[in-house]
Formats: C-alpha cells, structure tokens, sequence
C-alpha cells in the first residue's frame, strides 16, 4: 500500500471527510518532513510510509476534539505535529506553532510558506516568554513535558473557559496524580490511532 493510499484508509477509519485538496495537502506535509528530516532530524521516524501513522494519523486524531475552539497553540511543535495536520483539517481554526528551537521553526515557516496555509503562525520563543495578543481556547502538545509542566509553564497563555487537550501513549496515571489543583482533569480518552498498534490517550483538562 502507497503511504497515500495509507493515508486515505486512516482518513476513512478516523471518519474525517477530507477534501482531495486537503489529502493533497497531508500528502505534500508528509514528503516536506521526510526531506528535512535528513537535515534537521524533525524526527526519529525516517521512513515515510511509518510516518502516515506515527505522525500524520496520530495527529488528525486531536481533529475531532477541537470542536468549539477557534484559536489553537501547539506547544513543543517540533516538526509540525499535531498543529499542521490539525491546520489542514480544520482550515477555520487559527493555529499557533510554538517552539523554542530554531532548527524546527525554520522548518515549520518554509512548510507553511510552501503548503500555503493561510490559518497557520509560526513562533520562535520558550513556552513561558511567549506573551500573545490573544489567548487560545485549546492549547495541545503531543511530545512536550509531563502534565504537571505541561499546565504549569501555560496558565497565562489559556483564555477563560478554555481546554488544555494533552496527547499521551499508556494512561498517564502518575502524570495525573502529579498535576496542580489549579486544573482539573475533565476526561481522559483513549484514542484509535489506524494503523498504530500502541496505546494513546488524550487527556482534556480545564483550569479551576
């Protein structure tokens, strides 16, 4: 199977109706990350067909809990992810790629430069320097920091009434344990990654 046919099937299996311009888009990501990857080492993942499901159906796997947000802040970007595969599926959400190293960003503004997503922002700053113009109603990392540091360096970075949605592998139980009693843990999901054979959770929380 061809990582677009791959692709196709995760798509209909996390039953997000892309458009063939959007696949196209997913597509044109994924070879954009494999060809900086030599350089850059965005990631451990080096082939491209494990990339569809490490990387690129890992992350639309947040798609379907974005529902009600409108700004979006992707903490520890890294190579992009889940910030531009969440940008290509939801074109309405203004999204904000945030990381600290130089590397990465360069990457991350020549991918948005080059895929031409107008409802993607790319910033160069360390989590808690970064003072926005406005806050996020959803703020997400995928490889960031345990929850405790995840919540503690972004309270000011999350606007009133607003969700920190955290993607985990195995139940994070001692992450949890460990977190502040400014937030509360409003659900944790286990999530369905196709062609994934690894355990991942998602982890909603708000602030009290």
């Amino acid at each position: 199977m061809t990582h677009t046919a791959e692709l196709k099937n995760g798509l209909d299996q996390l039953a997000l109706g892309l458009t063939e311009q959007q696949l196209a888009l997913l597509d044109g990501y994924l070879n954009l990350l494999a060809k900086w990857n030599h350089t850059y080492n965005l990631t451990a993942v080096r082939e491209e067909q494990r990339m569809v499901s490490y990387h690129l159906l890992d992350s639309l796997s947040l798609v379907p809990h974005l529902n009600g947000g409108t700004r979006l802040l992707d903490v520890g970007s890294g190579g992009g992810m889940p910030g531009i595969p969440a940008a290509i599926a939801r074109p309405d959400l203004q999204v904000v790629l945030l990381d600290a190293n130089h590397k990465k960003t360069t990457f991350l503004r020549q991918a948005v430069i080059e895929l031409g997503l107008p409802n993607v922002e790319v910033i160069t700053s360390r989590v808690e320097a970064y003072q926005p113009e406005h806050k996020f109603d959803r703020i997400t990392s995928r490889a960031f920091a345990e929850l405790a540091e995840f919540v503690r360096l972004t309270p000011h970075l999350l606007a009133d009434g607003g969700q920190y949605l955290a993607m985990k592998g195995v139940y994070p139980y001692e992450e949890i344990s460990l977190l502040p009693d400014t937030v509360a843990v409003a659900e944790v999901l286990p999530v369905s990654v196709p062609g994934l054979d690894a355990e991942r959770h998602l982890v909603r929380m708000v602030a009290k």
